[in-house]
């Protein structure tokens, strides 16, 4: 297996832990974000993804050039 595959499978793994510690650990407030979420309009959601994707980009370019 490559290193990059290593990579990638490794941040899958990671996201499934966070997230999960975060259902575990504060399930009512999931529960009010999910009902914040059905509220708002598409674009918003999509706008917030977005951004959240570009985030997550630049940290690993970050990462990768620190």
């Amino acid at each position: 297996m490559s290193s990059f595959t290593l990579y990638i499978l490794t941040a899958f793994a990671l996201v499934f832990v966070i997230e999960g510690l975060i259902y575990a650990l504060f399930p009512d407030s999931v529960r009010k974000m999910m009902a914040m979420a059905i509220q708002m309009p598409p674009e918003k959601l999509r706008m917030f993804g977005f951004v959240m994707a570009a985030t997550g980009f630049g940290l690993v370019w970050l990462l990768q050039a620190w």
